[in-house]
């Protein structure tokens, strides 16, 4: 860039044909014209802040992202909603089929005959590959009958004990609503949406005089390759980690603990050369699932010589340390939250503490703190 720049500069014509004059008058303009610019250019650099959602999948780095665009971007517009309004009809029927799947893993039985072909009905749609751009009448009846069956209605009751889609009765408590013609999706009901991230989803907002630059990159194994293109000057991590997945296995490894392997990649990401020098946040993220979850089974099943009990307060704090440990680097702080990625009010307050925390460490590299 210099280079090019001493090349305008001492250029015999800075642009103009052989023939015309060159006056001292001319060359000041055109050095004001590029000093001017590169001023411009710099603001622009030092006003721009990067930073990277990392973690496994379905920890709730979109979740914490769509919160980022409704708290800071101005949310949502009426046109936005409407378009995704399918991924709202897609997440009722899979929230209902993880249903279906946790009835037969809890050994439940349906209590209605109908049930079995309900369930074939919705499994028939195949809206993970093909999509849904409505609930019709005959599915809306699906939804609601299997929503209904005593069986599906026992496994809610032990929905801690078994996976199941995070936002299942969110979405089946207001399926009335849902369906209903001119149906618009609410704010919250996109914020409770999951979608698996493919590629990079970008959200930039304006707040506290910085221009912000947020990146959410897939947490699936398959997609990790990717994270690599957005390493470059960024100022920040945050790494969420789902609590309440210490009692699961991987969708692609069901052998491997959810946790376990966030906890692998946290150590990765960590204590990556592109990340020495870059602020490192920790969203202990699900509090609420995870507490709602530890009366009935221990988080030794990630972590086998745990030696407490199920304390809330006491398995978080066992957990923060399990992933701090993971800094090899002892001038790195990792700076933690415990959230709900779903509460909005709960984010906001975090988001703030954490904006100010990349603001405070980054006045101070620059010695002005």
């Amino acid at each position: 860039m210099a280079s090019l720049i001493n090349r305008l500069r001492n250029s015999p014509s800075m642009g103009l044909s052989e023939s015309s004059p060159v006056s001292v008058a001319d060359l000041n303009k055109r050095n004001r014209e590029i000093d001017s610019q590169l001023e411009k250019d710099r603001k622009q650099l030092d006003g721009q802040i990067k930073l990277l959602l990392l973690g496994a999948a379905e920890s709730g780095k979109s979740t914490i992202l769509k919160q980022m665009k409704v708290i800071h971007d101005k949310g949502y517009s009426k046109d936005e909603l409407v378009t995704m309004r399918s991924i709202v009809y897609i997440n009722c029927v899979s929230g209902m089929i993880s249903y279906c799947d946790a009835l037969k893993i809890l050994g439940e039985n349906y209590s209605k005959d109908t049930s079995p072909n309900h369930e074939e009905y919705l499994r028939n749609l195949n809206v993970d590959k093909d999509g849904l751009d409505e609930i019709g009448p005959a599915t809306f009846k699906a939804l609601m009958s299997l929503w209904s069956d005593k069986g599906i209605q026992n496994v809610r009751e032990k929905k801690t004990m078994v996976y199941l889609f995070d936002s299942a009765d969110y979405f089946m408590d207001n399926l009335e609503r849902i369906y209903l013609g001119g149906y618009v999706p609410s704010t919250q009901d996109i914020i409770r949406t999951r979608v698996s991230t493919m590629g990079v989803i970008e959200v930039k907002f304006r707040m506290k005089n910085k221009n912000w630059r947020v990146f959410d990159v897939g947490g699936q194994r398959s997609q990790r390759k990717k994270w690599i293109h957005c390493f470059d000057d960024v100022k920040a991590v945050i790494y969420v980690v789902a609590l309440s997945e210490y009692d699961q296995k991987l969708k692609e490894d069901e052998t491997t603990n959810r946790m376990q392997e966030s906890l692998q990649l946290f150590e990765q990401v960590c204590n990556n050369k592109h990340f020495l020098n870059t602020n490192m946040i920790l969203f202990l993220n699900k509090k609420d699932l995870f507490e709602a979850k530890l009366p009935f089974t221990s988080i030794k099943e990630a972590f086998k010589e745990y030696p407490g009990d199920s304390n809330y307060e006491t398995c978080v704090k066992y957990i923060r340390r399990k992933f701090e440990k993971q800094n090899k680097n002892k001038q790195k702080v990792i700076y933690s939250h415990v959230t709900c990625a779903t509460d909005t009010q709960q984010v906001e307050f975090v988001l703030d503490s954490t904006l100010d925390t990349i603001l405070s460490a980054k006045l101070k590299g620059c010695g002005l703190y």
